[in-house]
C-alpha cells in the first residue's frame, strides 16, 4: 500500500505561483509513475503532469512551460511547481501513484486562482 498526502494548495492571484507537495509513505522508486491530476467542478479529472520511476516527465499541453514536476527521492516526495497561474487552473489537485495492479490517490488539495 501507498499513502499519498498533498499540501501546498491555496488562493493566489492570476500570474502568481504555487508549489504543491506530495509525500509518499514508501520509496517513490517503488512506484512506476507518480503524477498530478486535477478536477474542476463539473469536469472530469485530467492529467496535469507525470514523472516515471526513471525520471521521464510528461505534461498536459495546457500547462507546458508553466508547470514543472520534480521529485526528491530521498524524501519520497514529488512536487508540482506552478507558475503564471491562470483562473482556468482552479481545481482540486490530486497526487497519484501507479503501481502494478493498483493506483493510489491522495485526498487532494484545492488551488484557486483569482482573476
Amino acid at each position: 500500500q501507498v499513502q499519498l498526502v498533498e499540501s501546498g494548495g491555496g488562493l493566489v492571484q492570476g500570474g502568481g505561483s504555487l508549489r504543491l507537495t506530495c509525500a509518499a509513505s514508501r520509496s517513490i522508486l517503488s512506484i512506476v509513475t507518480m503524477g498530478w491530476y486535477r478536477q474542476a467542478p463539473g469536469k472530469q479529472r485530467d492529467m496535469v503532469a507525470t514523472i516515471t520511476r526513471g525520471g521521464l516527465t510528461n505534461y498536459a499541453d495546457s500547462v507546458k512551460g508553466r508547470f514543472t514536476i520534480s521529485r526528491d527521492i530521498a524524501k519520497n516526495t514529488v512536487f508540482l511547481q506552478m507558475n503564471n497561474l491562470k483562473p482556468e487552473d482552479t481545481a482540486v489537485y490530486y497526487c497519484k501513484g501507479i503501481t502494478p495492479g493498483y493506483d493510489y490517490w491522495g485526498q487532494g488539495t484545492q488551488v484557486t486562482v483569482s482573476s
